[in-house]
């Protein structure tokens, strides 16, 4: 890790790379995306040398982020480091302090108990553990499961598709139709689509001339 981060300091440096002396840590925020997105395509293809090669784009994000908040004077990599550290020491006394746990539920809620104690005891809303950044899908699935939305069919889609209009409301009432769908079967509506769609970008390739 001190290499990559020396290099990001060389890039960052006034004599190094123009586009990467620019870059701020808003500006950086389209690619913190899609490089996770490109590690969850990986992980899904079961391709470990790719995995590799994108979880290292993942880890550049990082030292990126942290060269710009180290000339800031804002933190620096061992503070990044040190506090995820600190976190899963702190939020797994099942294996590094005395406590016993029952099964992986367990280690959930005391997960989630620790969270409100390192809050200071505030209660967080549901809807305010999901972040903004997700896909579409993913956050629509979090925030019926926040709000309790009761799962549904086929049925309820036919419905939402039934009242639609050309128009953008419709079309935002039938996705959130087949979100609730894929709840009801245990489908994950965003690895769904991307695999899909992975799939169908695949044979158009493959289709080339």
């Amino acid at each position: 890790m001190q290499r990559l981060l020396e290099i990001m300091r060389t890039l960052r440096a006034p004599e190094g790379c123009p586009w990467d002396r620019e870059q701020t840590h808003l500006s950086l925020r389209p690619y913190l995306l899609e490089e996770a997105a490109e590690a969850v395509d990986a992980a899904s293809s079961g391709d470990m040398q790719e995995l590799a090669s994108e979880l290292g784009d993942v880890l550049l994000q990082i030292a990126f982020h942290s060269v710009i908040a180290e000339e800031a004077g804002a933190f620096a990599y061992t503070d990044v480091e040190n506090a995820i550290c600190e976190k899963m020491v702190r939020r797994h006394p099942h294996v590094f302090g005395d406590v016993t746990v029952d099964g992986a539920e367990q280690v959930l809620s005391n997960w989630e108990a620790i969270k409100r104690l390192e809050r200071g005891g505030a209660e967080k809303h549901p809807l305010e553990r999901i972040p903004s950044g997700l896909g579409a899908l993913e956050r629509e699935k979090l925030t019926q499961k926040a709000l309790r939305t009761p799962k549904s069919g086929r049925e309820e889609v036919l419905t939402a598709l039934q009242g639609a209009r050309d128009d953008e409301a419709s079309v935002a009432a039938v996705l959130e139709a087949v979100v609730a769908w894929a709840r009801s079967l245990d489908v994950d509506p965003e690895l769904a689509l991307r695999a899909r769609t992975a799939r169908k970008a695949a044979a158009a390739l493959e289709a080339r001339p």
